[in-house]
């Protein structure tokens, strides 16, 4: 994927809405992403969901997903490059780079964007049926 636009990758505002499910971002070059915080729980990047050492981490035996392991009940700021949610089961590990949230920007433009570059989409690589509208 091609470099991102200056601002692509800053954040202006960040927005839980804890009731709606989604964190949205509004970045510095006018992009707004919104992210279903179900979305985010399946794409958390951390050892023990991801796995370390070679060995497959917990999302990779597809669980299923408790109403409180998405369920968002904070989120920090990690220097000026991350935020970290806490989620309802109290897993709180997961640090989301802005760069990662933005490549991995949902809306319909960027989805068609990495289509028409061959980059993989939400979901692509281990957890397709947990894109966008998938189940838990």
């Amino acid at each position: 994927m091609p470099s991102p636009a200056p601002g692509a990758t800053d954040p202006a505002r960040i927005h839980a809405d804890r009731a709606a499910g989604t964190l949205t971002i509004a970045w510095r070059d006018g992009h707004e992403t919104v992210y279903p915080t179900i979305t985010l729980r399946w794409l958390c990047p951390c050892a023990y969901c991801r796995g370390e050492a070679g060995l497959p981490g917990w999302l990779d035996s597809a669980p299923s997903l408790t109403d409180d392991q998405v369920r968002l009940v904070d989120i920090a700021l990690v220097g000026q490059y991350a935020v970290a949610p806490t989620w309802g089961d109290g897993h709180h590990t997961g640090f989301y780079t802005f760069t990662s949230l933005r490549e991995m920007c949902p809306c319909a433009q960027c989805t068609a964007d990495r289509a028409a570059t061959g980059t993989p989409t939400l979901g692509a690589a281990n957890h397709s049926g947990h894109e966008l509208g998938g189940t838990r």
